[in-house]
Parts: C-alpha cells; structure tokens; sequence
C-alpha cells in the first residue's frame, strides 16, 4: 500500500501548473535561462521522512532562502546579544534590496532583507573552516571571504543532511551585475556595521546565494528549525533552539518581504522566498514545507509556490494562528491482538494483550473481531498526527506484518482536523481496495460529524 501523502503533493502540483503569470528573474543571466516550467513540492517531519514529488531532483540555487540559515548560525556563533546590535527584527515594509537602514541605531531592519543578510554573512566565524577547494581564484574571494563561505557552506549541508555545492559560475554573473548590492555594503560599511571592504562582503554573501539545493533539501533544512535545530535525519544538533526559535520569528514577520503581513494573515507560517523560484515554510514541532517554480510576482515570490502554500495551508490546516494544538504521539500503538483470549481487568475492562497502557473499555463500540491488527491513536490529530499514523500503517503493511482484520481506534481521540478527517478516511479506503477488512472505533463520530 501507498501512502496517500505524495498523492495530495501531486495533486496540488498539478492544480497549481496552470498559472503562468510572473516571469524569471532576468537580472542574474543564470536565473534568467531557468526553465520555467519545472515545478516541486516537498514536505518534511520533524521525525525524518522526506516526501517530494515534481522535479525532486531539479537543483537551482538557495538564493535568499539562505538568510534565516546563515542569521541562525551566526547567532550560535557569536551571541544572539552581539547579532542585534548589528542587526534588527523589525518588518521593513519594502522591497528586499531597498537601500535603507533602522533610524537612530544604523542597523538593517531585519536579516532577511539583503542589507541584514549581508550583514549577518559577516558575523559568522572564519577561524576554524578551511576553504572550498572548488572555490576558484578572484580579486575579492579572499582568504577571509573564503574561510566565511566555507563555514556556512558547512552549516547549510548540516541543515539539509548532505555535502552542498556553490555553482561558482552563477555566482560570478551574479557578482558582476552586483551594483546596488555593492552600495548597500557601502552604506553598511559607512555606519560600521560590517568591517571588511564591501567588495569582500558582497562576494561572500553571493558564493552561499549559489549553494545548489533540490526542493527536498530545503524542505529537510526548513523541518531541521522546526525540530528545534536539531536535523531529523543525522539526528545531529545543527543550532542551538534559541537560534532556531529567534529565527522563526522573524520569518514570521519579516520572511516574504513586503508581502510579509498578507502572507501571515492569509498562509499563516513562517516562510522565506528566493528569486530563483523556491519557497519555505516552518511549522514549529511539525513540518517543514518547500516549493519551487520560477515564475515571480511583483514582489520576488514564486507565483506558484504562494499558491501551493495557500493550499497546503488551508487543507491541511496548518496556519499558525489555528488553536488545534498537535499531538507528537497520534500512533499511542500498533499490534496484534485477539480479544477472544483476552483476560478481563478488575476494574472491568478488556487489555488489548499488547500495550500495558491500553484498556478499552466495554461501551467504546468495538465489536469482537478476534485476531486482528489493533491501531490505537490518541490526542489531537492535525496533519503531523495523520501522517505518522499512514507512515505506521505503511511501515507494518510492507514489513507484512498488516493481518487481513484491522481495528482503527479512535476512542483516545480528542479531536481531528479537516486534514485529519480525509488523511484518515482515504486511508481506510485504500485498506478496503487492497482487500483489508477495517473496523474503525469512533465513539465520538470524529469521522463523520
């Protein structure tokens, strides 16, 4: 059996291929030749699995996307104190590479415009990397520019749980056009914000825009913030929670530039675009989101990418603001019983022979069905919950150990969302199609109210 998840993806994908509004950026001669019809979506939990449909395998550059990694590193690296005396939190209500600065402190108003971005590459050590090799030879690719790189590159192949690479040609035809770049690093350098001559700046700030990163990077990278920077695969802690936590704030509020407020109210998850067609999202203690496709509206977003957002979001009610609260442990267990041999409990009720902690009780609608597949889930199921409890289901299914009668119990239950709802019934339906027999116990009426 499949899981229905990277049908739904599919699905979203194709309903959202139809617009063709927006172009590519032409300011970057390698973004500019992008194919603007390859298209990705790709989600990622906080427990390790990856789903990605599209062009999965498709490699673009992280371009902006890059910021709140680079901010959360430089935080670890130096202190959050010592990052926003350099730089601020506040949503700027302009375009992302406006020339402007935080009146009376000269700071950048936030890091996920380009004058904070720049700003935060500067803060992050260069002591203890060695260089990229691959780095070639250039005026302004200094030692310095190159231990810098060489860090955060580090860092952003920690986050996405393997060894990225710079495509150094984007990253030349990017730095040649670089002019209004290279002014707001003379204005940053005017108010000592940054030290370094601003041509050294700028070219190390480009190099780690050219990190190649498929959509199923950046969605593993956005769910590494969302487990609280500990990444979900390696298991290995990439940044501290507090860098994880400052950074999710202000993608919040300040991720999807001028369009940050529109986007909060309407999609109501922590985001941040790139010019080069990608977008991410963050659910704290859930998911992390990504999508791509090169097409930008007026303000540097994804066309598509907004509108698969905008799906994600209202389907499988991820909005930020929603006061459904998750459960981290939806599957409470799975196993085989047979209640025809099972012994009654003093107080009445009927263990379930497998899990010490579950006790079904008489009146909770489950009939006798002898030996069978018990699916026990409990909490509030959202979409993480309903994706743990397909992943449990797949899992037992391909390791054969899925018997012909299967009870899904939902007695512990509190609630379930929309999400929930169809995530759970297109499972029980794809259990009935492969000849499975499903008894689901809902005493509440979960499914069906």
């Amino acid at each position: 059996m499949r899981s229905p998840i990277p049908d739904y993806l599919d699905e979203v994908l194709d309903a959202c291929s139809s617009d063709r509004s927006g172009h590519v950026a032409d300011y970057i001669p390698e973004l500019a030749s992008a194919d603007p019809d390859v298209h990705a979506l790709a989600i990622s939990t906080v427990d390790g699995s990856v789903y990605d449909v599209g062009g999965r395998d498709h490699q673009f550059t992280i371009q902006s996307i890059c910021k709140p990694f680079v901010y959360a590193l430089a935080i670890d690296d130096i202190g959050l104190d010592r990052v926003l005396e350099a730089v601020g939190v506040e949503p700027s209500g302009e375009a992302f590479n406006e020339m402007s600065l935080e009146g009376g402190t000269g700071r950048p108003y936030n890091p996920m415009i380009n004058a904070g971005a720049i700003a935060s590459h500067q803060l992050v050590r260069t002591d203890v990397w060695e260089p990229d090799p691959a780095s070639p030879s250039e005026e302004h690719r200094t030692e310095g520019v190159r231990r810098r790189v060489a860090r955060v590159l580090g860092g952003l192949s920690a986050f996405a749980a393997r060894d990225l690479d710079i495509d150094y040609d984007t990253a030349d035809d990017e730095f040649a056009s670089a002019h209004r770049n290279m002014a707001i690093a003379h204005m940053l350098r005017n108010h000592d914000i940054i030290t370094n001559p601003p041509a050294e700046a700028v070219r190390g700030y480009i190099d780690v825009c050219s990190a190649l990163v498929t959509v199923g990077d950046i969605a593993l990278m956005a769910a590494t913030l969302a487990n609280s920077g500990t990444n979900p695969i390696t298991g290995a802690r990439v940044v501290s929670p507090t860098a994880a936590r400052q950074t999710l704030s202000v993608m919040a509020t300040c991720g999807m530039y001028d369009g940050s407020g529109r986007w909060l109210a309407q999609i109501g998850i922590p985001a941040k675009s790139g010019v080069s067609g990608g977008i991410i999202g963050v659910l704290p203690g859930q998911v992390g989101l990504a999508s791509f496709s090169p097409r930008l509206d007026e303000v540097g977003n994804s066309v598509q990418g907004v509108q698969m957002f905008q799906r994600l979001s209202a389907d499988m009610g991820l909005h930020l603001m929603s006061n459904e609260q998750p459960s981290n442990t939806a599957v409470r267990w799975i196993g085989t019983v047979d209640d025809t041999t099972m012994p009654a409990t003093d107080d009445g009720t009927v263990g379930d022979g497998g899990d010490p902690g579950d006790a079904v009780l008489p009146d909770d609608g489950a009939p006798p069905m002898g030996l069978r597949t018990k699916v026990v889930l409990q909490g509030t199921l959202r979409f993480s919950g309903a994706e743990r409890t397909l992943r449990a289901v797949v899992d037992a299914w391909e390791s054969a150990e899925l018997l012909e009668q299967i009870e899904l119990n939902l007695a512990r239950v509190d609630s379930i969302s929309g999400a929930g709802v169809r995530m759970i019934r297109e499972l029980v339906r794809r259990l009935e199609r492969d000849d499975r027999q499903v008894v689901v116990v809902d005493p509440d009426r979960l499914l069906t109210d």
